[in-house]
């Protein structure tokens, strides 16, 4: 409980014990033999101490133009009980409002809890070993390439490389993995991760601008600013609805008694308890904090939703597109096979042209075929290397002009193949205008990827689909292994933009899409779906830039789990909306005519509250999803 909560619930308690002793003495009739007026001032007395920061700020937004708000209603409605005599019911809304508040203020704390948990994972220092002495500087002041030191037990400051030592990398914070990770020597780490007991030398490889700790924190504290339909929806009826309450109620209040010649008192009693009742803090409080609940139980459980309106989204989704390279594979490319035409190239000179060829390429197969190549590269070989997207590469070796790439860069440059139909992804090399053989590169199914799909079926989503620049053969393959509806090979990016977009156009009415990929040439259908989902640790940082939601730990599985709670999220707020709604007109009714006095009025909006927002922190449930 933060100092400010401990203040409130001291006011509280001595309003709550000084109230009742004095509504007890009076009820007894202890006080007959003081003054009217010393009654008064001592409900006064409580009622300013409970009350006092809420006339203050109805006074504040009057003066800024905000009148028609929670504060001005329960200001209004007191003053108006204490005109008419009602001294203890003036001061038990105001003290049950409180506790309400109270109570939100205490569930919203509660909400932030697992965000504010990954907001300290903002490390304060880095370690830079100068003259043989380790010296700790700001993150922000070491440069691209520098080597930094992590102590064990310290936190990782800058994503880089391991360049020396090897040790358990605990990555729950970001991922929401309690198992922890091995990094040894060659493996990337990332920042905002624990180091085990192992003394790591890493090389960075991003600013800190730029490292992975401070984009998750930008988008942490960016995501309660994208409301959902249902947020919007609840502002835009407090604006209109407050006011209509509050001239209604002054209308109870003079109409009546004008016409029937009524009791002025009587209607004016009627008029104060339609105000508190009418109060729409019950919804303005419990259906944010629903939505912030949902985040947060997100983030706990390694998923970052950027917003509640993506949050809503994914609970109406209905399509989900899958990238296949590093989303539903392992992206770890193997060349299993070489295979030279009847040329007379050896294997291994094809697999020298090959690796030459993809010199300057950082793409996973390129990076594949200079591994299994094995030898350090010459780069004054080549000359005039270009990336053909979607295709492959262009490049002169030795002078020989070299085109590697799939079967359309062969087909756009006339050069006649021999095509290989083994699953997998099949790399065609042709030398000076003449094929001379092609390399299958393996890429394994992820573990657990055949399992997502299965779960994201079971929430209820109709259909599963794949989109891939890989060949036909490799695509369908991994399809059929996973169960996936439909799948499309050998797209461009724009391909897949289009294919995206006829799938929402057959989506629309029934719900929505959502995408989930991790390379830049994902970016843009990430950005066209209605719910872009990246991956946090393999993906690109322009991929994570475009999605709505990360997966901190690239678990595919993790969708389903995020299907489930963003509809338990909505259903719960769905739930206060109705009930809050429900109870407030039945008992407005009743005030109308007389049959609720003040005290009912108090639960219609504090005990609504209270329980709307007892109903919000469910979000917050450590279930199994």
């Amino acid at each position: 409980m933060t100092a400010k909560q401990k203040r409130m619930r001291n006011r509280i308690v001595i309003t709550l014990v000084s109230f009742l002793c004095i509504f007890v003495s009076n009820y007894l009739g202890l006080l007959k033999a003081f003054p009217s007026v010393v009654l008064f001032v001592g409900y006064l007395i409580l009622y300013l101490l409970i009350g006092y920061d809420i006339i203050k700020r109805a006074a504040v937004n009057i003066r800024h133009g905000q009148v028609f708000d929670e504060n001005f209603l329960m200001m209004i409605a007191t003053l108006g009980a204490f005109g008419i005599g009602e001294y203890d019911e003036a001061v038990a809304v105001m003290l049950f409002y409180q506790i309400g508040e109270l109570f939100q203020s205490y569930a919203v704390g509660k909400s932030r809890q697992s965000i504010s948990d990954m907001m300290n994972i903002c490390p304060e220092f880095a370690n830079i070993e100068e003259d043989g002495q380790l010296v700790q500087v700001d993150p922000d002041d070491v440069e691209i390439g520098s080597i930094i030191v992590i102590k064990p037990g310290e936190r990782i400051p800058l994503d880089g490389v391991v360049t020396d030592g090897s040790s358990m990398i605990d990555t729950a914070a970001l991922t929401g993995e309690s198992v922890p990770r091995r990094a040894c020597v060659g493996d990337a780490v990332i920042s905002g991760c624990v180091n085990g007991n192992g003394t790591l030398k890493v090389q960075v490889t991003k600013a800190f601008e730029d490292s992975t700790v401070t984009k998750i924190l930008e988008l942490v504290e960016n995501a309660s600013s994208k409301k959902a339909k249902v947020e919007n929806f609840i502002t835009r009826f407090a604006r209109y609805y407050t006011p209509v309450v509050t001239i209604s109620a002054v209308i109870l209040a003079i109409i009546p008694p004008l016409l029937a010649g009524g009791d002025f008192a009587k209607w004016l009693e009627r008029a104060c308890s339609f105000l508190v009742i009418s109060c729409p803090c019950a919804l303005v409080i419990s259906v944010p904090l629903g939505f912030f609940g949902g985040i947060g139980a997100a983030s706990r459980m390694g998923v970052l939703v950027k917003g509640s309106n993506y949050l809503e989204a994914v609970a109406r989704m209905r399509t989900i597109v899958f990238d296949k390279t590093g989303t539903l594979t392992k992206g770890e490319f193997k060349v299993s096979r070489i295979i030279p035409s009847q040329n007379g190239m050896t294997p291994e000179e094809l697999l020298e042209l090959a690796a030459y060829a993809e010199g300057y390429s950082t793409h996973p197969i390129a990076e594949s075929i200079k591994e299994a190549y094995g030898c350090v590269l010459n780069m004054e070989r080549i000359t005039d290397a270009e990336e053909i997207a979607g295709q492959g590469t262009h490049a002169f070796v030795d002078g020989k002009e070299i085109f590697l790439g799939n079967q359309k860069l062969m087909r756009n440059h006339q050069i006649n193949y021999v095509e290989n139909m083994d699953a997998g992804t099949v790399v065609y090399l042709a030398c000076n205008g003449s094929f001379v053989g092609s390399i299958l590169i393996a890429d394994a199914v992820k573990e657990g990827a055949k399992e997502a799909v299965a779960g994201i079926k079971s929430v209820g989503v109709r259909k599963c689909v794949m989109l891939t620049g890989d060949r036909l053969e490799a695509a369908q393959a991994v399809a059929e292994q996973l169960g996936l509806d439909e799948f499309h090979a050998e797209l461009l990016p724009s391909d897949k933009v289009s294919h995206v977009e006829r799938l929402i156009q057959e989506t629309q009415e029934k719900g929505s899409l959502a995408v989930v990929g991790d390379g830049i040439n994902d970016a843009p259908v990430l950005t066209r779906a209605d719910v872009g989902i990246a991956m946090g640790c393999i993906g690109s940082d322009a991929a994570i830039e475009a999605a709505d939601v990360v997966l901190m730990d690239d678990d595919v599985r993790k969708v389903a789990s995020l299907v489930k709670l963003s509809r338990k999220t909505l259903r719960i707020v769905r739930q206060n909306i109705v009930f809050a709604l429900g109870v407030k007109a039945i008992v407005l009714l009743f005030s109308i005519v007389g049959l609720s006095n003040m005290w009912e009025a108090v639960f219609a909006d504090v005990g609504v509250s209270v329980i709307a927002i007892l109903n919000s922190m469910r979000t917050l449930s450590r279930e199994k999803y």
